[in-house]
């Protein structure tokens, strides 16, 4: 391999790592399933060169998993912010998204929102999304303070 090919991919995996930062978890979860995926379908499909077939397929899978991920995120945001149903379509028809609110849970003091991915009319994803009008209190501590002998201890359950 000669230096400008090695130059390259040093190049790219920089700006991987560099971008990696600008994502959400969810944006990161959507592009690492949607990178895996494009890869091995670009890789089946390229029968030529394989390689280049599961690059391409994987750049291109990770920026639509990642926009799936944003989508879903913005769209159960706000039906659950407004309380009522929101719908996205695609331009061409083939993918369809659904949040619709469920109600509100006292317990938690959450509300409830449903979520549904339709591609070319099947159901490929669906889900219950909370968003909390206070964060999660933190876990207890999983350790105390011993006075008589001035230490913290671990319980181990």
């Amino acid at each position: 391999m000669n230096r400008s090919k090695i130059r390259v991919v040093a190049a790219a995996c920089i700006a991987s790592l560099l971008l990696a930062g600008c994502a959400t978890q969810r944006q990161t979860a959507g592009s690492t399933v949607g990178g895996a995926y494009g890869g091995i379908v670009g890789a089946i499909l390229d029968s030529k060169n394989p390689w280049r077939g599961g690059v391409i397929g994987a750049a291109l899978g990770a920026i639509a998993g990642a926009t799936i991920a944003d989508v879903s995120a913005q769209g159960a945001h706000q039906a659950a912010s407004a309380g009522r149903p929101v719908e996205y379509r695609t331009e061409d028809r083939r993918g369809h998204y659904y949040a619709e609110p469920e109600g509100y849970d006292n317990v938690r003091k959450c509300r409830r929102v449903r979520e549904k991915v339709y591609v070319e009319g099947q159901l490929v994803k669906r889900r219950t999304v909370l968003y909390c009008d206070q964060p999660a209190p933190p876990p207890p501590p999983r350790y105390r303070y011993d006075r008589r002998n001035d230490r913290y201890e671990n319980d181990d359950d």
